[in-house]
């Protein structure tokens, strides 16, 4: 090899990892999903520069949102339609349905994202979906009115509030049956696992409360009120380290933040008006609200417990998803 030959090879060899680098695909930016009930759409908002960036079109009435275990995939509860909307995350698109029993309100997907639960207000049931083919697993009657659902962490039992009947149904996941039926505070709303996964908390709108029940036996350890009992509490969150808890209210148009190891409130937070829907980075330092009649989205730092950017979103706000 002569000389000139050598340094071609080495300009080469030089250039091609840079090429390479070129081309690898910059890592994906968290993103956060925003359920607009009236605009039949979802919002796409950057936590980075803090707006929207996209609006994905989506069936009729979407609410309740969830993420697959791998966060390729959202699925979107359409309660008009009879089904959930299926999101390809990377492509910012639906791409098709699944039938999803009549009028779905929320949904949560088992740990190993095989299956779909959703609470089918209407007729008052909750069902489960096999995601890969859309097949009808169960649809278990349960209390009047469902909304609220979650899963254990193991996967074995799925929770479901009903408004009208004041009580939460656990169902054997995989065969539908119900297990027991709960007492809680009245018009309960939301069910919400503590990360531990050791305690659910369910608030209950009318009752201004939340209930605290036991996973593994299934009891109760303790109701607690939300201030004066009447600011209609919605949606809860957990702080990464569990110390907190965070939880719209919708009549108040306030944030409660709650220590979890007295049931004190700790603080509240104005937002927008009706806020419904609330996230939390992974990291625990933003904190966003669906306000429902506000058309927005607050963003709020914990670090001050302020607003500190309100993004505007479609019609009537629902629920939350952060995509990390």
């Amino acid at each position: 090899m002569t000389s000139g030959s050598w340094r071609g090879s080495a300009v080469l060899l030089l250039v091609a990892p840079l090429v390479g680098a070129a081309l690898v695909a910059p890592t994906p930016e968290p993103v956060l999903y925003v359920s607009n009930e009236v605009s039949n759409s979802i919002t796409v908002i950057s936590p980075r520069t803090v707006g929207a960036i996209a609006t994905i079109a989506v069936g009729r009435r979407p609410r309740g949102m969830a993420l697959s275990p791998d966060h390729r995939t959202a699925y979107v509860a359409l309660g008009e339609d009879n089904a959930l909307g299926v999101i390809d995350v990377a492509a910012a698109k639906m791409t098709g349905t699944l039938p999803a029993g009549r009028d779905p309100e929320l949904v949560v997907l088992s740990p190993d994202g095989k299956t779909a639960y959703v609470s089918n207000e209407e007729i008052a049931h909750a069902s489960a979906i096999e995601v890969a083919t859309g097949r009808l697993l169960f649809s278990t009657p349960v209390g009047v009115e469902p909304e609220g659902i979650g899963i254990t962490r193991d996967g074995t039992k799925v929770y479901v509030t009903a408004e009208t009947s004041n009580n939460v149904s656990v169902l054997d996941a995989k065969t539908g049956a119900v297990l027991r039926t709960i007492h809680v505070g009245d018009n309960p709303r939301t069910v919400a696992f503590t990360p531990d996964g050791r305690h659910v908390w369910v608030s209950a709108e009318a009752g201004g409360n939340v209930t605290v029940i036991d996973v593994a036996t299934d009891s109760v350890l303790r109701q607690f009120p939300i201030r004066d009992g009447k600011t209609k509490p919605v949606r809860i969150a957990f702080s990464p380290d569990a110390r907190l808890a965070y939880l719209t209210e919708g009549a108040a148009a306030t944030v409660s933040v709650i220590d979890v190891a007295t049931s004190r409130v700790l603080d509240t937070i104005p937002v927008g008006k009706r806020p419904w829907g609330i996230a939390l980075s992974p990291d625990g330092r933003r904190l966003y609200t669906a306000d429902g009649r506000s058309n927005t989205v607050s963003v709020i730092d914990t670090g001050i417990r302020k607003v500190v950017d309100a993004v505007p979103v479609g019609e009537r706000p629902n629920d939350l998803l952060y995509i990390p």
